[in-house]
């Protein structure tokens, strides 16, 4: 049977999925690699590291006795609305601005001021400092030379594959997280219309760029190239094995989780947080993101939080005496933490935690906001931290919820995924703070769905709902228990409340 490769690049580190062509699990490997925060709100990675980091999760594969030389396809997705720039070798010139940095905020007041109105109706997103736009103009305003060095701009899991292959480009759902992409059938802010949308002229000119260093645009399941010779030798794939392109990790992993139709919702618990409404149009609003689904013709509203299951890796590393193995993998010190906040009970004996460790997007889109326990008393136990950070990011993401159900989108089946969703706990929380029954998909992950890609791209399914239909199976099916959903009602009516008091205080202490 071929064997497909799906390679996943989420925020903090490079995870691989193998599948046969009949969808059943062969095996995974993962590896971490560091993000940089040199200076309050700022986030880099090296791009460097995430070739490495692939060696490493493909070694891993090897070692468990996967034949690297069977597969017959891989795809990518990667983190999006972030600008690896590269001189004309297509070498990287420094460190990339990640999505979750907020150094932009002064260009992104910049932008609503004097271009949000025409932001908004060509690219359906309102600025924020996640976007590569604002962070491109900051790099103007501040390292200048480095814009002017720029010769080509890929994103991360095209920069890998462009290590892979030796062919540069990107697809469209990873173009329109720049800020810079006038969508499907609007008029850009240089006056141009398209049906399939195109990279907008004035806009690249503002943030710095070129035109001519902007990708060329392929799609999800097209082949972008096959592996080199010295991919080959470097990573022990295959020389000439297919490359299909892939697409951002939030588009991958909710198409690989099963959410094929309008009305399916995502509720992600991975480095990031994510509610998704799937839907059948377009429905831009200024407090989610709007991006085109990998199912043609559909569309996805996302209301998405900055830190989730990145909380937890930040607690794991703080409290519990250790850097961990820096492997990726769930290991033991993930099963200690909950361990001790299954002991703790609902409402964590008084603690409350807020996850905004770099800032939040929605529902407040405020970079000022910070991260905090409140409630502690002599008598809270780790425990009780662990649970309420359980807690606290599954409230962050029920505010997030808020503003889709003020949109009334419609909401028929609900899918759980994301490495948080492994924990027992985590989920039932979850289910039990939305008051609603989720579904977690098995394996359901982006991996997964860039495996499903990869087959789709070389014919091994007929179309991307073909090759979910045949692969995808869910694990487990969660209901609410209604004495702590209740309960839970409650607590997050004081969850929003402790925002609303702290929110004003940090944003004095900024301007201090």
């Amino acid at each position: 049977m071929k064997l497909l490769l799906g390679i996943d690049y989420g925020t903090g580190g490079c995870k691989t999925t193998v599948l046969d062509e009949t969808g059943r699990f062969v095996g995974e490997a993962s590896t971490e690699f560091q993000t940089f925060h040199d200076h309050p709100g700022w986030s880099e990675q090296e791009p460097q590291d995430w070739w490495d980091a692939l060696k490493s999760a493909l070694g891993k594969l090897a070692a468990k006795g996967i034949d690297l030389k069977s597969i017959a396809a891989c795809a990518l997705d990667g983190s999006t609305h972030n600008a690896v720039l590269m001189d004309a070798q297509y070498k990287p010139i420094r460190r990339t601005i990640m999505w979750t940095d907020q150094r932009a905020t002064a260009e992104c007041e910049a932008l609503k001021a004097g271009w949000g109105e025409k932001i908004f109706s060509t690219c359906y997103q309102m600025p924020a400092p996640t976007w590569t736009l604002p962070q491109m103009m900051w790099l103007k305003a501040n390292e200048p030379e480095v814009l002017e060095k720029t010769a080509h701009v890929l994103f991360v899991k095209d920069y890998v594959r462009y290590l892979l292959t030796g062919e540069a480009a990107t697809d469209s759902i990873e173009a329109q997280g720049t800020l810079m992409w006038a969508m499907p059938g609007t008029t850009g802010t240089d006056g141009t219309t398209g049906t399939d949308g195109r990279w907008d002229a004035e806009l690249v000119a503002l943030s710095g760029l070129k035109m001519s260093a902007m990708p060329k645009i392929i799609a999800p399941i097209d082949v972008a190239g096959h592996v080199t010779a010295a991919a080959a030798a470097a990573t022990g794939l295959p020389e000439g094995m297919p490359v299909v392109c892939g697409s951002s990790d939030s588009a991958v992993e909710d198409y690989g989780a099963g959410a094929v139709e309008p009305g399916d919702l995502i509720i992600k618990l991975a480095t990031a947080g994510n509610v998704n409404a799937m839907t059948a149009a377009a429905h831009p609003h200024p407090k989610t993101l709007t991006y085109s689904h990998i199912v043609p013709g559909m569309w996805y509203s996302v209301s998405a939080t900055n830190a989730a299951a990145l909380c937890m890796r930040w607690f794991r590393d703080t409290f519990y005496g250790e850097r961990g193995t820096g492997n990726g993998e769930r290991g033991s010190l993930y099963s200690l933490i909950d361990a001790e906040a299954t002991k703790s009970p609902v409402g964590a004996n008084g603690v409350f935690f807020h996850p905004y460790l770099q800032g939040e997007r929605c529902p407040y889109w405020d970079a000022n906001l910070r991260a905090s326990f409140t409630g502690v008393s002599i008598s809270s136990t780790r425990g009780d931290f662990a649970r309420a950070l359980m807690e606290g990011v599954a409230f962050s993401l029920r505010d997030c919820y808020r503003t889709l159900e003020e949109m009334k989108l419609p909401v028929k089946r609900i899918f759980l995924i994301g490495g948080g969703a492994r924990s027992a706990l985590w989920s039932e929380i979850v289910a039990n703070v939305f008051n609603c029954t989720v579904a977690v998909p098995q394996p359901g992950d982006a991996s997964f769905g860039a495996c499903l890609l990869a087959g789709t791209g070389i014919g091994v399914f007929t179309d991307v709902k073909d090759a979910v239909s045949k692969c995808l199976h869910i694990d487990r099916t969660l209901a609410p228990d209604p004495e702590a959903a209740a309960k839970y009602d409650h607590l997050f009516t004081c969850y929003r409340r402790l925002h609303d008091a702290l929110a004003p205080v940090y944003t004095q202490r900024k301007e201090k």
